[in-house]
């Protein structure tokens, strides 16, 4: 029971990040610059600061907890720095491919990579099991057949994708979703380096809370950087001058962080649940991409993403994200 309590959060938390690209599209008048900044200003500094002071025991500091630990710290901030660039990029695949399929192809790379790569860089091979490995392949397989689906619907949709995706171009879009993919995975092995940073008594449930908070910290460096960049270049300052704009505008950015960390949030809680199981520990970053992955692609279909693509291109995305869910459950029954 606790095992399908723990996966029943990671999965609300996925839900919630899968929607949190839903209220940006509600900001009205803002440069992608502008609002990815403001956004990112909630997703990765206040709400990972209010999720970190969660697991600080009653007269214990935060901070001198990560002076304590200098290595580990610095190592999480700057595996967060390269997540920004996957951060960047996420962002973008999303404009030219879509809520559906940008996450899609991003986060499946980000899948299998963070939960492979993170026990290699951190030196816990013996996570590296056999079920946790055919877990991964599993993944991929599902990420496969999504992209399948996805290439036909470049061929298929024609104007109707083009209606729910403006910026629609299969070929930039998927540069872009396997470079994020790429970077991303860092976020993973972040979260690894910075196993350390808590205490032995706070509550295992907000245990990764800390270590997640540097390595958002680590992204918003990266992502502030370039989006004050774009601000010079394309002359959008002025979009932060506007008060007219600042209630509705600043209002769903808050709300798209907050979905944003509820990812990470509800990782943290449900990994407290999955004691009983070391491999579903070590193939959770797995099972919390693959429902963003799967979530997110309830939205594009929601969205209309899919309009005008044949039965059989629909029917071969059911299937990708059938195989997504099955390899959520897998490495468990093996």
């Amino acid at each position: 029971m606790a095992i399908l309590i723990g996966l029943l959060i990671i999965a609300i938390g996925a839900f919630c990040q899968s929607s949190s690209y839903v209220p940006i599209n509600k900001i009205k008048k803002w440069s992608w610059e502008s609002y990815w900044l403001v956004q990112g200003i909630f997703a990765w500094l206040v709400f990972p600061l209010l999720g970190a002071l969660m697991a600080v025991p009653s007269g214990e500091s935060l901070f001198a907890m990560f002076a304590a630990h200098p290595k580990e710290s610095l190592l999480t901030i700057l595996f967060g720095v390269l997540w920004g660039v996957g951060g960047l990029t996420f962002g973008l695949s999303m404009r030219y491919l879509g809520v559906a399929l940008g996450q899609s192809i991003a986060l499946g790379l980000c899948a299998g990579l963070g939960t492979i790569l993170t026990p290699i860089f951190t030196g816990n091979t013996s996570d590296l099991t056999m079920p946790v490995i055919v877990g991964v392949v599993v993944t991929i397989v599902g990420i496969a057949i999504i992209g399948m689906a996805g290439g036909r619907k470049s061929r298929e949709a024609g104007e109707g994708a083009k209606e729910a995706v403006k910026d629609f171009n299969f070929g930039k879009g998927l540069m872009v979703a396997v470079l994020s993919g790429l970077m991303s995975a860092c976020f993973a092995i972040g979260l690894g380096f910075g196993s350390v940073l808590t205490w032995s008594e706070s509550p295992e449930i907000f245990a990764t809370l800390p270590a997640t908070m540097l390595v958002a910290l680590g992204g918003f460096f990266t992502n502030a950087a370039y989006c004050l960049y774009q601000n010079s270049r394309n002359k959008t300052f002025g979009d932060y001058a506007d008060g007219r704009l600042w209630l509705r505008n600043i209002g769903f950015c808050a709300l798209a962080g907050l979905l944003w960390y509820s990812q990470f949030f509800g990782l943290s809680l449900g990994k407290g649940f999955l004691g009983g199981s070391p491999v579903l520990i070590a193939f959770s970053w797995c099972i919390l991409m693959s429902l963003d992955i799967v979530f997110s692609n309830v939205w594009g279909i929601i969205l209309k993403e899919w309009k005008g693509c044949s039965k059989k291109t629909i029917a071969i995305l059911v299937g990708g994200l059938a195989v997504l869910i099955l390899s959520t459950f897998l490495p468990q029954l093996l």
